[in-house]
């Protein structure tokens, strides 16, 4: 185990397992490490989940079930940086499955209410473009869009 970088700890209540499960089913490079549960001297009751190590898409998180203190809100979200429409869709459906809610401009919530940003690079790529024309029409484009279609951002770039 190394002791530098950043491990992100995400909050559930009563979900962490199931949680950390879902998540190394969606992304590649993923797995399950480390399940700790309650002792007798920790809050919860002994035997139950306390934390949850896994890998997501390479990134390391830990999954507590801290209680209901906590919820995940839209301040806090996760990008996903999609090569094609054939990723944008699978990241999209799975996020958005048993529960999950989309939301606008390529944001959603999936089922445990963590919100993602499933983005196509080709967006970035339009909205950096120093024609003002070109980025607008592709930045007005994404605006009416909830789940990104990569062809639509296409034509309103380029003006077709």
């Amino acid at each position: 185990m190394t002791t530098d970088g950043f491990i992100t700890c995400l909050w559930f209540d009563g979900q962490a397992e199931e949680a950390a499960h879902f998540y190394v089913s969606v992304f590649k490079d993923s797995r399950i490490g480390d399940v700790v549960r309650h002792g007798e001297a920790s809050p919860g009751e002994p035997g139950t989940v306390l934390t949850v190590d896994f890998t997501a898409n390479g990134q390391r998180f830990v999954a507590l079930d801290g209680g209901p203190q906590f919820r995940f809100n839209e301040s806090i979200s996760f990008q996903i940086l999609c090569a094609d429409q054939k990723e944008v869709d699978h990241y999209w459906s799975r996020l958005t499955e048993d529960g999950g809610e989309p939301g606008p401009c390529g944001w959603l919530k999936d089922r445990f209410g963590v919100s993602w940003q499933v983005v196509p690079e080709r967006l970035l790529e339009m909205i950096k473009d120093p024609d003002a024309a070109k980025s607008d029409r592709a930045m007005r484009a994404m605006m009416t869009m909830g789940k990104m279609d990569i062809a639509a951002l296409e034509q309103a770039y380029t003006g077709g």
